[in-house]
């Protein structure tokens, strides 16, 4: 392998991961602020593929954008009247919502579980005649991947030091503390997912536009690779503020993008990359409650020694 092929893998990789980053910043949002665990990010990655595929096929590449992102609102809104109005749970109700969104996905998609978009503009090809005789020509994806992750990231942070962001990460905290503060605890939760989903929409919307083609699976598993991805980012930065915590997920999403493309590098079958999912999830949990456990390990196995010489 030469160095060549090693940056080409790099790049991948690090495209794949930001565009993949929004998903998880979503799941940030989600499942670290407010302390729900949002099972509809399949369907609704799919979503918001889907609906900016067929505005990018109707002559709009940017207005595909806003058009995803305002449908992974109506997604996150859906998913949040359940929980909060007709009292269902939460993991049910990311369940019950991604069920139903594969119907949806298929009526947007026109009944066909493929659209292809090589004969139309995206983002990414408008991006790459900005960038032609220039010397990022060749990094056109990277920087369209790179600037809406900035802009995520940016705004996400100023949000959540916004008063209403500040309700929303005390209702995934304490939501008694927030209710005796005659805080609309529903009112958070339904803000929350609405953002949520439109940024796990934007992510679908993107990887759509840069690999120019939807099929109906294209957001299968992406709730594991986004946890993973979270858990992953939370282990290479730690405790910290917002924005580090933000930046670290985005770590992590590239991080575990790189094990794929590694994994895909050395002929591995790709029915054995969702297993290298859990395996990755699985490692990102256990290894910090091991290393707390540790001490208290050793200390076992000192004293059972000491018995055992004695």
């Amino acid at each position: 392998m030469d160095i060549a092929t090693i940056l080409s893998l790099g790049q991948t990789a690090l495209e794949l991961g930001l565009i993949c980053s929004l998903t998880v910043l979503a799941l940030y949002l989600s499942y670290s602020m407010l302390n729900v665990c949002d099972l509809s990010t399949d369907g609704c990655f799919t979503l918001g593929a889907a609906v900016g595929a067929i505005v990018v096929i109707s002559g709009h590449p940017y207005l595909a954008i806003p058009a995803a992102m305002a449908a992974g609102i109506c997604s996150g809104f859906v998913t949040a009247i359940l929980q909060t109005k007709l009292g269902v749970d939460s993991l049910l109700a990311g369940i019950i919502v991604n069920t139903g969104l594969y119907s949806i996905n298929i009526a947007i998609m026109g009944g066909s579980s493929l659209l292809n978009m090589n004969k139309v503009d995206t983002v990414f090809s408008l991006m790459k005649d900005l960038l032609k005789g220039t010397v990022f020509a060749k990094q056109y994806k990277l920087a369209v991947a790179l600037i809406a992750v900035i802009v995520i990231l940016v705004l996400l942070t100023l949000f959540l030091k916004t008063r209403l962001g500040l309700a929303i990460r005390a209702t995934g905290n304490n939501p008694d503390m927030v209710r005796s503060s005659s805080i609309n605890t529903a009112f958070t939760t339904i803000i929350g997912l609405c953002i949520a989903g439109s940024f796990t929409a934007l992510s679908g919307c993107l990887l759509a536009q840069s690999q120019k083609a939807v099929d109906i699976n294209i957001g299968t598993g992406m709730v594991t690779i986004a946890l993973a991805s979270l858990l992953i980012g939370g282990v290479i930065m730690g405790k910290g503020g917002i924005f580090t915590r933000a930046v670290g997920v985005v770590l992590g999403s590239i991080l575990f993008r790189l094990v794929y493309t590694i994994a895909l590098r050395f002929d591995m079958p790709a029915f054995m990359l969702k297993l290298i999912s859990s395996i990755i999830v699985v490692l990102a949990i256990s290894i910090p409650y091991l290393k707390k456990q540790m001490p208290m390990i050793k200390r076992r196995m000192g004293i059972k020694t000491q018995k055992g010489g004695v």
